[in-house]
């Protein structure tokens, strides 16, 4: 049960420093970005198949704060990246329980 209350933190601590992260970086409201961000969809990828593949407390909960490091940012910001790192992730999860 502590397991997943270190994960909704890890999330929550990354979704609050994904929202500053974009508010500084991005001064504008809602605005949604047509460019594809290299470096927030690899941030994205590695966090969700840590979250989702980890063997072990402290590399999920690593995961779950860099999803939601990038999850977390404002309406418009990281909504394909996220999408691209969890659709990874569920694929990568699915081949690892499939083969094994």
């Amino acid at each position: 049960m502590l397991d997943y209350m270190i994960y909704i933190l890890a999330f929550a601590v990354g979704s609050i420093l994904g929202l500053l992260y974009s508010y500084k970086k991005h001064g504008e409201p809602y605005v949604a970005v047509p460019d594809f961000n290299i470096p927030s969809a690899a941030v994205s990828i590695i966090g969700w198949c840590l979250a989702f593949n980890a063997g072990n407390v402290v590399l999920a909960a690593i995961g779950f704060l860099l999803g939601g490091l990038v999850m977390g940012e404002r309406p418009g910001y990281g909504r394909k990246e996220t999408a691209l790192g969890l659709i990874v992730a569920v694929v990568l999860y699915l081949l690892l329980k499939l083969t094994v």
